[in-house]
């Protein structure tokens, strides 16, 4: 079930738009707003899944609505309904984070449409997020956005570069990692010899250790001679 917050003042339309997909299309449950305002109470109180909103209304229109909800919640899709809308109205409809406009008129399957189109794109984005983050111990790494999330109390930011390092020891499911090849890989020394950029890896692990002490099962040991390796429990070994 489509859980699907419309916030729309024309009462016609609003009807019209919940009786064709709850019942015309279904699988649909569809929550009705009359401006801005109301469609902000129900967005905190409902969580729907998606927002289909038209833009002049009293109170509060749809762009207010919409930048308000982009600064807390960069994930659910928005659909404006667009009337005789100026581009520079689509424009800044786009700027503030709607994801598509529909044009009346519109039938309910192209509603449907629409809806199921940015149901399936969020969809690939989390598979696509979700398959970016690694576990440590009792840490949650995504690389990309350079974040350690430690269990659901903090999340602790990274340099860029630590985030590698710390994906590169991760992905190497226990095995010690040769300084030398982080070297030539992440600082881009052929060789992998150089006292400066030895010594920035040196640092580097230093403070992932302190990054990594709220869980003390989890450790980052220098293998004299050999390399580093993350000695994780959760992570498996390769046999």
């Amino acid at each position: 079930m489509i859980r699907l917050l419309v916030v729309e003042d024309d009462e016609n339309l609003r009807y019209n738009i919940k009786d064709g997909l709850e019942i015309t299309v279904g699988g649909y449950d569809v929550i009705l707003a009359v401006n801005g305002k109301e469609g902000l109470e129900f967005w905190k109180e409902e969580r729907p899944d998606i927002i289909l909103a038209d833009v002049d209304m009293p109170k509060m229109n749809g762009f207010e609505m919409v930048e308000y909800i982009r600064e807390r919640d960069q994930e659910i899709p928005i659909l404006f309904i667009s009337g005789c809308k100026s581009s520079r109205d689509i424009t800044t409809g786009y700027d503030l984070g709607a994801n598509n406009y529909i044009k009346k008129p519109f039938s309910a399957h192209e509603i449907d449409a629409h809806i199921k189109a940015l149901l399936k794109m969020r969809n690939e984005t989390r598979r696509k997020n979700q398959s970016n983050l690694q576990k440590i111990g009792n840490f949650t790494l995504d690389a990309p956005n350079s974040t350690l999330r430690f269990e659901a109390i903090k999340t602790i930011s990274l340099t860029h570069r630590e985030a590698q390092i710390l994906q590169e020891l991760c992905l190497s499911k226990g095995e010690v990692v040769k300084r030398t090849y982080l070297l030539e890989k992440y600082w881009d020394i052929p060789g992998g010899e150089d006292f400066f950029a030895s010594r920035s890896l040196d640092v580097m692990i230093s403070k992932l250790r302190s990054k990594l002490k709220d869980d003390p099962k989890v450790k980052i040991q220098v293998i004299k001679g050999m390399g580093i390796i993350l000695v994780d429990p959760t992570i498996p070994k390769v046999k």
